[in-house]
This record gives C-alpha cells, sequence and structure tokens, in this order.
C-alpha cells in the first residue's frame, strides 16, 4: 500500500507526466490532491496497471479527489523549449487548474522548477511510493491515451491507438513510410538512422 502523502498536515498535491519520451503528440500532466481518508487496494504507478485498470482508476480519482488538473504541452511548444522545460510546464499549469491552492508539491522525478512560492520535494519514483503522485500518473497518462486515439483516426497509418506515439519498430517503419505527420516533435530523432531534421 503507498503513502497518502508527505506531510501529513499540509495540503499536499501529488504531480507527474505521461509521454515524454514519445515521438508524437503532447507531453500530459496531471497534479491532484486527494482527500486525507483517500485509499484504493491498487492504485500504483500507471506503468504498473494495464491500460483496463488505469481506465477503471481514472472515475475513481476524478470523483474522490478533492481537485485535479489535466495539461497538454504540444509539439511545438515541446520542439521550442525541450521536452524536460516542457514537461515542468504542463505539471505548472495542471498546479494552476487546483481549485484548491496546495500547501506544498510533490513531484514524480528529480527535476522540477518552483511553482509559486510553493514548497516542494522531487520523489524518484514517486509514483510507486505516494498515492497523490500515483493518482496524478494515471490521470495523465488516461487523458494522454485518450487523446492519442482521438489523433490516430487521423493518421491511421502510425497506429498511435496501439503505440500512443511511443517509438516502437512499427511506428518508426510507418515514420519511414510516410515520414513524420504535424503531430510528430521535430526536435525529436524520429528514425535511428536520422542525423538531424529539415525543419
Amino acid at each position: 500500500m503507498l503513502a497518502l502523502k508527505i506531510h501529513q498536515n499540509l495540503i499536499e498535491c501529488g504531480t507527474d507526466e505521461a509521454g515524454r519520451g514519445c515521438l508524437a503528440g503532447p507531453v500530459t500532466a496531471a497534479a491532484v490532491i486527494l482527500p486525507d481518508d483517500f485509499t484504493h487496494s491498487f492504485l500504483t504507478d500507471s506503468k504498473q496497471l494495464s491500460e483496463k485498470k488505469r481506465m477503471k482508476l481514472k472515475p475513481i480519482i476524478e470523483a474522490q479527489a478533492i481537485c485535479y488538473g489535466v495539461s497538454h504541452v504540444m509539439m511545438d511548444e515541446i520542439d521550442q523549449i525541450n521536452i524536460l522545460n516542457a514537461s515542468i510546464l504542463g505539471m505548472h499549469r495542471a498546479i494552476d487548474q487546483l481549485s484548491t491552492r496546495p500547501e506544498f508539491i510533490a513531484i514524480d522525478g528529480n527535476r522540477f522548477k518552483p511553482y509559486q512560492k510553493v514548497r516542494y520535494e522531487c520523489i524518484v519514483k514517486g509514483d510507486g511510493k505516494y498515492l497523490h503522485i500515483a493518482a496524478a500518473s494515471i490521470l495523465a497518462k488516461t487523458a494522454r491515451d485518450l487523446y492519442m486515439e482521438v489523433l490516430h483516426e487521423q493518421y491511421p497509418m502510425y497506429n498511435w491507438k496501439q503505440n500512443k506515439g511511443y517509438p516502437t519498430k512499427e511506428h518508426r517503419a510507418a515514420i519511414r513510410k510516410y515520414g513524420p505527420s504535424p503531430y510528430h516533435r521535430k526536435s525529436f530523432k524520429l528514425l535511428p538512422d536520422q542525423l538531424r531534421l529539415e525543419i
């Protein structure tokens, strides 16, 4: 069972992102504040759960959270400011959406930039340690997956419904065959043998 949060006496949000390593689509971040009595038997890091379990958890988290926010940072911004900065920007935007101001922010990973003057801590593999970060990882992952399924309808040749934009062999073969779409990240190495991408 994961711990609820780091500081029991503070209003604390967990935040995480999904899609950082993808070749196409946004990086998506979420922030969640859970009530102090929140428990769940199988809520953990989204990467450890099946898609079916993640989709089952999504409405539970949304219904029981005190508040939550989800933000997409699109490809053009990723290309302009790089994926690390885009991930942090997404987390900031997700926190902006919270109807309750957090007194402390718990971040999955090891990099963050100060959000206003709120205290924070980065926790490596935090989505496997704290419920609010795990909840954020679920909301970020499910929101991004659903977004990629919509994009799949426009560009079915890349099979984003299945690979969600990650660099699978099939995805890279489709890029080689059809070229990049408007939703591919121009700053990313789309093909292994590619030295640079003409922008």
